[in-house]
């Protein structure tokens, strides 16, 4: 009989991949939000969920697969990363135009690419985009926009598919320009044959391919980067959540291990300071060794190991966060927005968190994390903090609506937030109630 953990992975292969059956979002008959066709997803008050675009149990029609980032070129105009599948290079860039109270179009503009995941304008005011071995550009407003496609770093690891599902890079300009780029982890805990290095530590990751790290290529001026990097910071196991806040502080949320506990064990908020080594394969939480690593029990539980600053509650797997800086909730203005993308009870959600100046979250006396069907549960350490939750009512809901696979978070220019919902090949976007 297959263990729960392959059942686990089973199920996780499944749902993210497009042809898997998914419960379609409803549209409301003849309600809209803020010009867009109202979806069912409970939120804050004076808040309200439209379809950009993606299937619907009235159209399933399904033009984007696996959509995971958005930058916003216009009022009415913005660009889409779609992964198309995790095999092979069928990956996209689409430009989206959805005018309030219109159909939305889409133009493709580049594609085979290989898993195409973070978005960004650079310095030079191109587009860049990271794909799992390179970071390329383009100028999305050229009349051939394929045409001027360039490689601008090369040489990331080729992290091929996995059952851990870490291959996608992303990365952050630094003030100055420099890059910061993550390489996930190839593996859960970097156990079995051929793991340890000589000096008893993990191949993966203190070897020469540098996994489960941040890497830092120097802006040497003029759209141009150096091809030797440094290792900013090591043990993180998938930076995919990365965010500099205008203090210059960088914030990595992390997707840590797949142990089988529904409880156990918690995600987490690193604050990023070179040199440091944040744990994995070696360490969870606060100072407990892996199941895998029992021998480095007293350096997980010395100074040595970069701690958290923040627990985020169990298989989450937080995916994008930033600081909200919008007109149209002033609640919001300057909190941490999150996107919990994990399929369990505990994802589906967009939270926030009040921040210090630095634009780290401020931890509770006794924080809670929800859990659909759940309520809310302690997590009975720290330091944590309990969220405000945007979506509360994200679960999934039979001929209403799936349970939300939040990704890319994008503030627009009118202060909406729009999210791409990769697992329902859909944009939504949040808009205050008219």
């Amino acid at each position: 009989m297959a263990s729960f953990r392959s059942l686990a992975l089973i199920a996780l292969c499944l749902a993210v991949l497009p042809s898997a059956a998914r419960e379609r979002y409803a549209v409301l008959d003849g309600a809209t939000c803020d010009g867009y066709p109202r979806l069912t997803i409970g939120t804050l008050r004076g808040m309200c969920a439209g379809l950009v675009i993606g299937p619907t149990t009235q159209d399933p029609k399904r033009v984007l697969h696996l959509p995971r980032s958005l930058l916003q070129l216009d009022a009415d105009t913005w660009l889409v990363t779609d992964l198309g599948a995790w095999e092979g290079r069928p990956g996209k860039v689409w430009r989206l135009r959805a005018p309030r109270g219109q159909a939305p179009s889409v133009e493709r503009l580049l594609d085979g690419l290989h898993l195409p995941h973070a978005i960004a304008r650079g310095p030079d005011g191109l587009v860049y985009i990271g794909e799992m071995n390179r970071i390329v550009r383009f100028d999305p407003g050229a009349a051939f926009p394929a045409d001027t496609l360039e490689t601008v770093v090369d040489g990331l690891p080729g992290n091929r598919l996995h059952a851990n599902r870490h291959p996608l890079s992303r990365f952050v300009f630094l003030p100055g320009g420099d890059l910061l780029v993550n390489v996930g982890a190839p593996s859960d805990q970097c156990d079995g044959e051929g793991a340890r290095t000589e000096d008893a530590l993990c191949a993966e990751s203190e070897g020469a391919a540098d996994a489960a790290s941040l890497r830092r290529y120097p802006y040497l001026g003029e759209g141009r980067w150096s091809r030797e990097y440094t290792v900013e910071a090591r043990g993180l196991r998938n930076s995919l959540a990365l965010a500099v806040h205008a203090s210059g502080t960088v914030l990595q949320a992390e997707n840590s291990y797949d142990f089988d506990s529904r409880w156990h064990p918690y995600e987490e908020l690193n604050v990023i300071a070179p040199g440091r080594h944040f744990g994995w394969p070696y360490c969870t939480a606060t100072g407990a060794a892996t199941p895998a690593w029992p021998d480095r029990a007293t350096w997980c539980g010395s100074e040595a190991h970069a701690k958290p600053d923040l627990l985020l509650p169990p298989h989450t797997a937080p995916l994008d966060m930033l600081w909200y800086e919008g007109a149209m909730f002033p609640a919001l203005r300057g909190r941490l927005l999150m996107s919990w993308h994990g399929y369990r009870s505990v994802g589906g959600r967009i939270a926030s968190f009040a921040v210090d100046a630095r634009g780290v979250p401020i931890p509770d006396r006794n924080p809670r994390f929800p859990g659909y069907g759940l309520g809310w549960r302690s997590y009975g350490a720290g330091p944590a903090a309990t969220p405000v939750v945007l979506t509360p009512g994200w679960g999934k809901r039979a001929g209403e609506q799936p349970q939300g696979s939040p990704v890319g978070l994008t503030v627009a220019d009118d202060g909406a937030i729009w999210v791409a919902d990769d697992r329902a090949s859909a944009i939504i976007r949040f808009a205050a109630e008219k």
